[in-house]
């Protein structure tokens, strides 16, 4: 990972942990990765891997009680969009947490979460915080935004002649 730089931007929001606030968690970066100029596949993509990291914050990591909070952090910097999840849990070891599609897992009706965020974001870190908790941080790489009439892919019949 890059250090920050000074053309970093981040949002912070904290939230109880109640299961209502996942859909507000998805809101939130729906709106920020829409602004990103992220597609709607990739927004999709986004989105839940954020709903799945937020449950696992709140339902595992906090086990659903109200004294404690979530902490959902987005840094925004030119070549990448990084999400942060922290939880006031107990912490937990990623290598102990089964593969989805092992046969004895695939009838299981939970412990997809991982496996998807893996799927869906280019880089997924987990780390115990000192004192408590769990951080995760998901990255989704950006890509460079070129102008349409700027050239490239799409200029394919520039400068053919094409009969009326």
């Amino acid at each position: 990972m890059k250090a920050d730089t000074a053309d970093t931007s981040v949002i912070e929001v904290v939230y109880e942990s109640d299961l209502k606030n996942v859909e507000a968690a998805e809101e939130i970066v729906q709106r920020v990765s829409t602004s990103l100029g992220f597609d709607e596949e990739e927004q999709h993509k986004i989105g839940m891997a954020v709903h799945e990291s937020m449950i696992n914050a709140i339902w595992h990591g906090n086990k659903n009680d109200p004294a404690k909070r979530v902490w959902l952090q987005f840094r925004i910097f030119d070549d990448r969009f990084e999400i942060r999840i922290r939880d006031q849990g107990t912490g937990f070891d990623i290598t102990g947490i089964p593969h989805p599609l092992e046969p004895e897992n695939l009838l299981k009706v939970s412990g997809r979460g991982i496996f998807l965020i893996r799927s869906f974001m280019d880089d997924f870190q987990v780390a115990r915080l000192p004192g408590g908790g769990t951080e995760v941080t998901m990255v989704k790489l950006r890509q460079p935004h070129t102008d349409p009439n700027q050239g490239g892919l799409h200029r394919e019949h520039e400068g053919h002649n094409t009969p009326s």
